[in-house]
């Protein structure tokens, strides 16, 4: 195969050459007018088109004439009615043109076949990807619309029945208002996959564009699929793609990536993709609406589709492109190559609807090389060419960043990118999203870093907040963007009901609803003005409603210092007051109903944490805790267990009340870690003008296991509580 691309390359470019002792290609009889089919690559994925040509010739829908490789094809392969060349160029010289030309050709070589064939009037089926470049599509587009021929792209999926049926679903409004897609794929591939050919695992080949990968090779179905299903059928209907890129192989190209595109719908898909998965998993495409979930196993046509209804699951059919192909050419339609247009005739996937996926394809062509992921977030398993990377924890990686629509970067996975300061190179190795405004350092350590919050996805309420908080030692001590509930941010301040108002994220519990609905009620949380000295970080924030209508105005203040070689205090002090004259009530689930659900205000997500203890001075245990008013609440156990090749470290966080108003615990563990004071337990909380609502929360942040009379003599020494 080393030899492979090469031929085929200088097959597209070189002049045909003489073609006295070449055999000859003969034109199909009157009687016998079916297509005449030449195959270009008959190894690798070329063996399976030579077995669906088999099927199509038994129907009698088509005829393979001629195969093109230069490695020629086994004996016994091909009927001997089928005529082999070295190459494409040898192919067309030898007589009347084939009808098709289909190409199974490495990704470099299908822009130069391509233009021959249409250039010989042939049309074309083509493997995906289809060009290794947007200027190669554009080339080969217009040539295939000047000429009026029609060029297919081979994304097989495309041909599944299940999509009019997810356009129907989302069109109609059964799936309530659609909050994102994800298309998500865990894979495995060897070494030896990589060594399967010259270019595979290349991003270029002696100076000529490859971009393979894993968005735009092996899982380039998962995002032409989401592209599709998210509407997106044109090259303008794709505003932004942004890429988040990882190699764990000893490769060029990308094996662990996210690619997220923003399209003019407004819509938002983001595909996280790996080969490097401990297992492998159907791929889908998942469409998340306000009313239920639809979830499609491309690979299977099967859709799971879950309602209030309950789940059912339907398996399609699928119609062969090929097929598709040559229907569309008895029907007349090679005047010109036109977009999907669902009827029977139409391309199922047009080289003209690929201008969506081609435009994603670029933005990984001209991305910064993929970075490399550590081996300590690496196991390997297997040996030699079956030896394959497991990327620890990529399974819950990509179900994060599927649910929060956000990058490696953003989660702040341990391997991922980072662009902060090279000051803070120390925390190479922890966990660190971005962007970052500001970083909270004590004595010349960072210790804490305050994310803005403007990649938050609007529904998970978009607002500034602390993470990741350390300890000293750097224990990681909070979380952000968790599956279970990717609204939680972090440390900060966010409430459920400001008059109406979603500052929480996620769903919102009504008294007429008696439980969670999704509204269209997010607000979101600015920063307008911030300001910091040693020890201090000040902030002005606006509370902005759906409609952008202010509703509250904040002055939050961060104070943070060292207590001693293993502890250090954090103190947050924030006030909300209206924008308008009028008093603006703040509620909580608790004061709309929900017993027990009284959780705004301050809030600390936490992150995992194995033996857990959480307690007050007078009593111990979540169920214990949750509701009490005390002093001070303590959170300790072993963090960052279970990650990576890490044993987890001690820490323990103490929570000291307000000194401003008896605010309850809010305390969860058995479903999620975290910790709040309720501002609105169960009724809800007036902030006016003359009166506004302002806390002061301290945390002292601690390595290792603080005991209740360790807690006690902190308090007392730092005039914290009485």
């Amino acid at each position: 195969m080393q030899e492979e691309a090469a031929a085929f390359l200088a097959a597209g470019l070189q002049a045909a050459p003489a073609v006295q002792a070449a055999p000859v290609l003969q034109a199909a009889p009157a009687a016998a007018a079916l297509p005449r089919i030449a195959l270009v690559g008959v190894h690798g994925y070329g063996a399976r088109h030579l077995d669906n040509l088999r099927r199509l010739e038994e129907r009698q829908l088509a005829r393979l004439v001629a195969v093109a490789d230069p490695r020629p094809p086994a004996d016994g392969t091909l009927d001997c009615s089928v005529q082999a060349f070295g190459t494409l160029d040898e192919l067309l010289a030898a007589g009347t043109a084939p009808d098709v030309v289909i190409l199974a050709t490495p990704i470099q070589t299908h822009a130069p076949l391509a233009l021959a064939a249409i250039a010989a009037g042939a049309d074309v089926y083509v493997e995906k990807p289809p060009m290794a470049s947007l200027a190669q599509y554009d080339e080969v587009l217009a040539a295939a619309e000047a000429a009026g021929r029609l060029v297919q792209v081979g994304f097989q999926s495309l041909g599944s029945e299940a999509l009019p049926e997810i356009a129907a679903l989302v069109e109609s409004g059964a799936l309530g208002r659609i909050r994102g897609i994800g298309a998500t794929g865990a894979w495995v591939r060897s070494v030896g996959y990589f060594k399967r050919s010259r270019w595979a695992g290349r991003r270029s080949l002696d100076g000529t564009d490859v971009v393979d990968g894993v968005a735009t090779n092996a899982l380039a179905h998962a995002v032409a699929t989401g592209l599709r299903i998210a509407g997106a059928a044109l090259s303008d209907d794709v505003v932004s793609v942004e890429t988040d890129l990882y190699r764990a192989h000893t490769t060029e190209s990308d094996d662990t990536s996210v690619i997220r595109v923003r399209t003019s719908a407004g819509r938002v898909l983001l595909c996280a993709l790996t080969l490097c998965a401990a297992e492998q998993f159907p791929p889908s495409i998942t469409v998340l609406g306000t009313l239920g979930k639809a979830e499609f196993f491309y690979t299977e046509d099967r859709l799971v589709l879950e309602t209030a209804d309950g789940i059912t699951t339907r398996t399609f059919g699928r119609t062969d492109l090929l097929e598709n192909l040559l229907a569309a050419r008895a029907a007349g339609n090679g005047t010109a190559d036109r977009a999907h247009d669902g009827g029977a005739a139409g391309l199922l996937s047009p080289l003209s609807a690929a201008g969506p996926y081609m435009t994603v394809l670029e933005a990984v062509r001209t991305a910064e090389p993929p970075r490399e992921i550590p081996a300590g977030n690496i196991a390997w398993e297997g040996e030699g060419d079956d030896a394959h990377p497991v990327v620890h924890g990529i399974e819950a990686a990509l179900q994060r960043a599927v649910l929060s629509q956000s990058t490696f970067a953003e989660l702040g996975l341990p391997w991922a990118r980072s662009d902060k300061a090279s000051s803070d190179k120390a925390w190479s190795d922890k966990a660190r999203p971005e962007p970052a405004c500001a970083s909270l350092a004590v004595d010349g350590r960072p210790v804490a870093w305050l994310q803005d919050g403007s990649r938050i996805m609007p529904t998970s309420s978009p607002r500034p907040y602390l993470h990741p908080v350390t300890t000293l030692a750097g224990t990681v001590v909070s979380d952000h963007l968790p599956a279970d509930h990717v609204w939680h941010l972090g440390a900060g301040v966010a409430i459920q009901d400001v008059a109406g108002v979603n500052f929480w994220g996620g769903r919102t519990y009504t008294r007429q609803a008696g439980g969670y609905v999704w509204r269209d009620d997010h607000g979101r949380i600015d920063i307008t003005d911030m300001a910091g000295s040693p020890g201090a970080l000040d902030q002005t924030l606006r509370w902005v409603g759906p409609d952008g209508t202010p509703v509250l105005s904040e002055q939050r203040r961060w104070r943070y210092d060292a207590v001693g070689p293993s502890l250090w205090k954090l103190s947050l002090d924030f006030e909300l007051s209206p924008t308008g004259p009028e008093p603006v009530a703040l509620g909580s689930p608790g004061s709309n109903g929900r017993e027990n659900g009284g959780y705004g205000g301050f809030f600390w997500r936490l992150p995992p944490t194995n033996l857990a203890l959480i307690r007050t001075a007078e009593a111990e245990g979540e169920e214990a805790v949750h509701g009490t008013v005390a002093p001070w609440l303590a959170w300790s156990g072993l963090f960052g267990a279970g990650e990576s090749s890490e044993a987890g470290a001690e820490a323990t966080l103490v929570f000291l009340a307000s000194p401003q108003a008896p605010d309850p615990w809010f305390v969860r563990l058995s479903g999620y870690p975290g910790v709040g004071l309720s501002l609105a337990w169960d009724s809800p909380l007036l902030a006016s003008r003359d009166n506004p609502v302002r806390r002061t929360v301290t945390v002292l942040v601690a390595d290792g296991i603080l005991s209740t009379a360790d807690i006690e003599q902190l308090t007392e020494s730092l005039g914290e509580t009485t």
